[in-house]
């Protein structure tokens, strides 16, 4: 009897380190986006080398939820609407790039006053 005793202060001990060593830490990787323009973004679409994840419509200054992938860079093919015209960032190709580690990410998107469809957006990664 006495050893179980003994033996239940041992458990919660370990029982304790192993909930707070990392439960909390992301298995995934998730990217959640930021529309830092002065334009209001509709039907975004993102692909980090997969299929496409959609967030849908943004506000200036607003943030969207987060998003899990199974691979991401620091940069990705997003696609979305202003004023129902489409723009475009499209990655020629990820050689070179390290897939982000597991972890909180967001993609700070930018649209600048061009009305070039693939030279109005820019991003920016900000590590969570």
């Amino acid at each position: 009897m006495k050893i179980y005793l003994m033996l239940i202060p041992f458990l919660i001990l370990i029982t304790g380190c192993s909930i707070l060593s990392g439960d909390d830490e992301a298995t995934e990787v998730f990217i959640r986006l930021s529309n830092v323009s002065s334009y209001t973004y509709q039907d975004i679409r993102v692909s980090t080398t997969g299929g496409e994840v959609s967030y849908g419509d943004l506000e200036s200054g607003e943030f969207t939820d987060y998003k899990s992938f199974e691979k991401a860079y620091r940069y990705g093919f997003v696609e979305l609407l202003i004023n129902g015209s489409t723009y475009t960032l499209l990655p020629i190709d990820y050689v070179g790039e390290t897939p982000l580690e597991n972890g909180y990410y967001t993609y700070q998107i930018n649209a600048n006053d061009s009305d070039d469809r693939f030279g109005k957006l820019s991003l920016t990664l900000i590590n969570n």
